[in-house]
């Protein structure tokens, strides 16, 4: 399915991890970027779900603003899933990372929690249009909006990690 997909992004101080139990639903995640079917084009395949029970997409992004992206997603069998993998970009790494999904406010945060980081996790937000308002959870330390900060993008991560200093506190 092609559509725009338009989403704000956050780094935050790594969640308390009770709240997140308490309050949020867990999804494994392990998304694998192919190699460019063409310039400016990201393309992967992604693994989703939770204890043994799994989906699988392909997916491929064209940026068009800091906030806007066309993307095209579609459902994949297994077996197609194996064999898209064998064209898997050797200069990127996969990300794996459990995706919380929290509701508030009507509206339903992505907190995603990888194994490289201790002190910090990305949140993001898709919106319906680029002027919409939004309430960030309370229980969430903002740390900064990084959604024009292409280091922070998974395509990104795939290939070199950022370890800024963070504010304690």
């Amino acid at each position: 399915m092609e559509g725009f997909e338009i989403e704000r992004k956050y780094l935050i101080s790594m969640p308390d991890a009770d709240y997140l139990r308490q309050n949020a639903d867990p999804t494994e995640i392990v998304q694998t970027y192919l190699l460019p079917p063409a310039p400016h084009i990201n393309a992967r395949v992604r693994k989703r779900g939770r204890e043994g029970s799994w989906t699988y997409t392909h997916t491929r992004k064209i940026r068009l603003s800091d906030l806007r992206r066309i993307e095209d997603e579609r459902e994949i069998s297994p077996e197609e899933y194996e064999s898209l993998l064998q064209s898997a970009d050797p200069s990127r790494n996969v990300i794996r990372k459990t995706r919380w999904v929290l509701p508030w406010k009507g509206q339903n945060f992505e907190i995603d929690i990888f194994p490289f980081w201790t002190d910090r996790a990305l949140m993001e937000l898709e919106l319906e249009d680029e002027a919409q308002s939004i309430e960030l959870p309370p229980r969430i330390r903002v740390l900064r909006e990084v959604t024009a900060d292409y280091r922070y993008l998974n395509s990104s991560l795939s290939k070199a990690i950022p370890f800024d200093e963070i504010e304690k506190g």
